[in-house]
């Protein structure tokens, strides 16, 4: 998987105009916990759909961008978490084990 990392808050503005061409996932990881990383090892053994933007936020490095994310979009934090973000706006967000490609797809094609 082609991860683009989210390092500062200025990219949350990047990904907000972004999305308005494509969905874009950010994908809220914690090296520090378990099933964050099995979320990700599933992320990673899927199909990519070519169609997505996938970004990738260090939360335990970046925790001031995690936080920012929540508040720009509108989210209570979790984590592991994925946010589809499509026209700006946080669209669906799923936690720990119920992160899935295939409803991330699913999500996605929704208007």
């Amino acid at each position: 998987m082609n991860w683009t990392d989210i390092t500062n808050e200025a990219q949350l503005e990047t990904i907000k105009e972004e999305s308005k061409q494509q969905p874009v996932i950010i994908f809220k990881h914690s090296i520090r916990c378990s099933i964050s990383s099995m979320a990700k090892s599933r992320l990673e053994r899927s199909a990519i759909p070519s169609d997505i933007k996938f970004y990738y936020l260090d939360l335990v490095t970046y925790r001031s961008v995690s936080n920012k994310v929540a508040e720009v979009f509108h989210v209570h934090h979790e984590s592991p978490q994925i946010l589809l973000i499509k026209n700006g706006e946080c669209r669906y967000n799923e936690s720990h084990n119920g992160i899935s490609m295939d409803d991330i797809i699913d999500q996605a094609k929704v208007v």
